[in-house]
């Protein structure tokens, strides 16, 4: 059982993420995990947006998004020139309250987003196979709780990934 990072069930955003855990726990696919991912982590979050990226070697691939204004989807670029990169080769969460202050972000490419603070999680528990990132156009401040939101949801998602591809095999 997961450690819920909201008040209570009042919350509209742990409601949204019980509908995400149940949802996950039947998801029968990675794209239905993904598809699972940008249509509730946003609201979970209370983000500007949300990404899924997937690991392709050695390169990110920004698989899915939702999120304000169009950031990366589709695109890819390599893991170690990119935030998400860094989340996965070293199994750690960045929590970015300053994107242009944080050595690890291409500065050139954020420019021409809205983004300007971040949460960028590793999914898989060994060697993580994906990351979820949180984008805020205007929170200098990342709280506690909504770091938690976003842990809690790749957590679900490691798990619902490896259900998925075991019963591919």
């Amino acid at each position: 059982m997961y450690q819920l990072p909201f008040d209570g069930e009042n919350d509209p955003r742990w409601r949204l993420l019980e509908v995400a855990r149940a949802r996950l726990g039947n998801a029968g696919s990675r794209q239905e995990v993904i598809e699972i991912v940008r249509a509730c982590a946003r609201g979970v979050v209370s983000a500007d947006g949300v990404t899924f990226v997937l690991r392709d070697n050695d390169k990110c691939h920004y698989v899915e998004e939702d999120a304000i204004a169009p950031l990366w989807k589709g695109q890819k670029f390599p893991l170690g020139s990119c935030i998400s990169g860094w989340a996965m080769l070293n199994n750690r969460t960045a929590v970015i309250p300053d994107v242009f202050a944080d050595p690890r972000i291409p500065h050139e490419v954020y420019r021409k987003t809205f983004v300007k603070s971040l949460v960028m999680v590793p999914v898989g528990l060994d060697t993580p196979v994906a990351a979820i990132g949180a984008y805020w156009h205007d929170k200098p401040v990342i709280s506690e709780r909504e770091v938690a939101a976003v842990e809690t949801i790749a957590a679900m998602v490691g798990e619902a990934m490896s259900r998925a591809r075991g019963a591919a095999a």
